[in-house]
């Protein structure tokens, strides 16, 4: 194990130099914190909804933000109208 991660440590020079990660994963790390967000918001309004399905699909589902918004999107009103009253 230690001389596989030693030959990993030799070029990382090359490795970082050709591939250039950099920017790919710091864009990474940014999309991650935004589906960290969606994902919590969109798991607390289905909890206090009561829309048990929808917890479950946000709670086991890995959409890159996808799914959250969508789900945001739809209940909207419906949570606006419910918090009113």
């Amino acid at each position: 194990m230690m001389n596989d991660l030693n030959i990993l440590w030799q070029n990382r020079n090359f490795m970082m130099g050709a591939y250039n990660l950099n920017g790919a994963l710091g864009l990474l790390f940014i999309l991650a914190i935004v589906d960290l967000v969606l994902k919590g918001w969109a798991l607390w309004r289905a909890g206090r909804m009561g829309k048990k399905w929808w917890f479950i699909a946000l709670l086991v589902v890995n959409s890159a933000g996808i799914l959250p918004t969508i789900f945001l999107l739809m209940t909207n009103t419906e949570y606006k109208q419910k918090r009113m009253s």
